[in-house]
């Protein structure tokens, strides 16, 4: 089954908010929504707090070859957000945000001109339909996530809103129906709250529920021959049931729902052509996600493919299946595979960049588009022909001026935290030609979001910044982090929350022993989650960072959690415990980050979006105004056109200016403009 191009905004807007995560990541811990545009009755800024908040201002990009003293050049280089192929193999449509806001393009297959098809506020998705003739994508304002459906042509001559954005309606798109006019999606549009599963007839705007669902339940891929939906349940941030819906009967069949937890939807799905059972792959009982397949008749399920790290990403191309492309994520790069008959099809994939792949074929052919996106590479899109093997790469990432041979690779490096879990994260050194002082650099340390997020080695602009400056950046996976095994994404759960914070000074002392980064002038980032984990680290261990940024993070548990989804809630019960249980709101009013805020004695940057519908702004505003009641310099920066991250090209450089100058004056007394 021709997969669903999934574009939304995370990948690129991750790296920049320094939330570096694998593209099947899970939602952040944050992802829920409130009242006025999102869930359960959210506080909103309070304009007492002085901000400041973006404004029409020059930027001067400088020139050309990798002005290090000019982050505006950085923001610039852009690629191909996501790229999939259209059923008939002919085009492939894919995300750029190089007018300043992600639009749709689409691009021949063979190579060639790009051609823009939206001019609006800003795209979240896009889906082929099955006749390759149009598409299908979605819309919010904002970044406030309460999407519209848009069918558009594929050459952009005609565009239709067919199911416009309802109150309380947050939705997740699952796939297109072979008919070309049947969409299957989750939305809460019921009661605000719990997703259920929909089909959509987009000739008439009608929907049908198919399934009440309670917390939260996803559809994914239809069968080929239309009459199953893959369906999963959210029951833990890296966990989840899965099930098969019969769209005519609406008998919901079990096919894993295991204990202890498992996770089987973060890899994607691939339906066998003749509809007989579908590929995925899941950790059920084991480590690491293998690659498995299901059996309809039989109800079985086989393991097919197995490694010592994990494999997702799998899709089918050829007449009948005979090719399957699945992913490896060793440290945060990808290795591609691609098997024909159950072994290797010994292609040359050499000539693909480092970083992470995303894959799309054609209904039928032998033709697959491979995504890019890496440490040196902000998107490019190759297509192979699978009988051949020839590799031609059909679109270039723009650097804007900038010499990708100066971008700096990371290394994987591992140490060993204080109580004997092995740790991981990618180092980035500054080259001697960008370095000015002797010694070794200041650092930087970027948290991931999640909490079970990764780290990977996918293209981040505003690290590229920082080591031409001449600083060292480093990306933690701490305990909880995805990517290392079933066990290690447990390490944090509920009160072992604290191993996690307490990871982040392990790894400082480690780098210290190492002697190639300068830990006495350290300072932490992150953003979501990884902006609670600035909060936790600065108030529990006062003394190891000189300086923080936190972007739109949880400031008091207590809140986040009773205001979330109950599609979260769903997971946040594993996570973090059941809030509605005096246990934890005890808990976490004892151990919040705002309860322990006193500690706090350095400087710190905050920011946060008016529209986020995942982590109330008052998280940040509580943050903001205990530090500065205590005396703390805390720069706070507003934003009232975003949501859960920077998506707009203005208020990237509006902020990412001002927290790269926040960053060097606190480590080394200087700043670049």
């Amino acid at each position: 089954m021709h997969k669903a191009l999934l574009l939304a905004f995370g990948s690129s807007l991750l790296a920049l908010a320094g939330l570096a995560q694998s593209p099947e990541a899970p939602a952040d811990v944050g992802d829920t929504a409130a009242e006025n545009g999102s869930y359960g009755g959210q506080a909103g800024p309070d304009m007492s707090i002085e901000a400041m908040s973006p404004e029409d201002e020059a930027v001067n990009v400088g020139l050309a070859g990798q002005d290090p003293a000019n982050i505006a050049r950085y923001l610039l280089a852009s690629g191909a957000g996501g790229a999939g192929l259209s059923p008939d193999g002919e085009t492939i449509a894919f995300r750029w945000d190089v007018t300043g806001e992600a639009q749709l393009w689409t691009l021949p297959a063979e190579g060639g001109q790009p051609r823009q098809l939206t001019f609006g506020n800003g795209i979240t998705f896009s889906a082929w339909a099955p006749d390759s003739e149009t598409l299908v994508y979605g819309a919010d304002n904002d970044g406030n996530e309460q999407e519209s459906y848009y069918r558009i042509a594929a050459d952009g001559s005609s565009e239709a809103l067919v199911l416009p954005a309802v109150e309380g309606g947050f939705r997740v798109f699952g796939d297109f129906g072979r008919d070309g006019e049947t969409v299957a999606f989750a939305s809460t549009e019921r009661n605000g709250e719990d997703f259920d599963i929909y089909i959509a007839d987009l000739s008439t705007g009608e929907t049908a529920r198919l399934y009440e669902g309670v917390f939260g339940f996803y559809a994914h891929e239809i069968s080929p021959d239309g009459t199953k939906l893959i369906v999963s349940e959210s029951v833990g941030e890296d966990s989840d049931n899965l099930y098969l819906l019969d769209i005519e009967s609406r008998e919901m069949t079990t096919i894993a729902k295991p204990d202890p937890r498992a996770n089987h939807a973060d890899g994607g799905f691939a339906w066998l052509p003749d509809s007989s059972g579908f590929y995925f792959s899941t950790n059920d009982g084991r480590e690491f996600s293998a690659i498995t397949r299901y059996d309809l008749a039989t109800g079985e399920t086989t393991t097919v493919k197995s490694a010592d790290h994990d494999l997702g990403g799998v899709i089918l191309c050829g007449e009948s299946g005979e090719y399957m492309i699945y992913t490896e994520n060793a440290d945060g790069f990808d290795r591609l595979h691609i098997d024909r008959e159950g072994e290797p099809a010994g292609l040359d994939t050499s000539l693909l960049p480092e970083g992470q792949y995303q894959t799309s074929c054609p209904l039928t052919g032998a033709k697959l588009s491979i995504h890019v996106n890496g440490w040196r590479t902000p998107g490019d899109v190759y297509v192979m022909d699978l009988e051949t093997g020839e590799l031609d790469q059909v679109f270039a990432s723009d650097y804007a001026g900038l010499d990708p041979d100066r971008l700096i690779r990371p290394e994987s490096v591992r140490m060993t935290a204080r109580d004997g879990v092995e740790l991981q994260g990618l180092l980035y050194l500054p080259d001697e030609s960008s370095r000015e002082a002797d010694g070794p650099p200041p650092v930087i340390f970027f948290v991931h979001g999640g909490p079970t997020g990764q780290s990977v080695a996918n293209f981040d602009a505003v690290v590229q910044y920082h080591l031409d400056r001449g600083l060292a950046v480093f990306e933690p996976n701490v305990r909880g982090s995805t990517g290392f095994g079933r066990t290690y994404v447990t390490l944090d759960d509920q009160k072992k929350r604290r191993d996690s914070v307490r990871d982040l000074i392990d790894m400082l002392a480690a780098l210290e022993a190492d002697g190639r980064v300068d830990t006495s002038r350290a300072a932490v980032v992150g953003g979501s989650y990884g902006g609670y984990m600035v909060n936790a680290v600065l108030a529990l261990y006062p003394d190891a960072f000189d300086a923080g940024a936190a972007l739109f993070g949880v400031g008091n548990w207590v809140t986040a959690l009773q205001v979330a989804s109950p599609s979260l809630k769903a997971s946040d019960r594993i996570e973090y415990g059941d809030i509605s249980e005096q246990e934890w709101v005890d808990y976490y009013t004892e151990n919040s980050p705002v309860a322990l805020a006193d500690n706090i004695k350095v400087p710190v940057l905050y920011s946060h979006g008016v529209q986020d519908p995942r982590i109330d702004i008052s998280e940040t505003e509580i943050m903001v105004k205990t530090l500065r009641e205590n005396g703390i310099e805390t720069p706070y920066i507003r934003i009232p056109d975003e949501g859960h991250g920077w998506r707009k090209l203005k208020n990237q450089l509006y902020y990412f200016r001002r927290q790269a100058n926040f960053l060097e004056e606190q480590l080394t007394g200087e700043t670049a403009e």
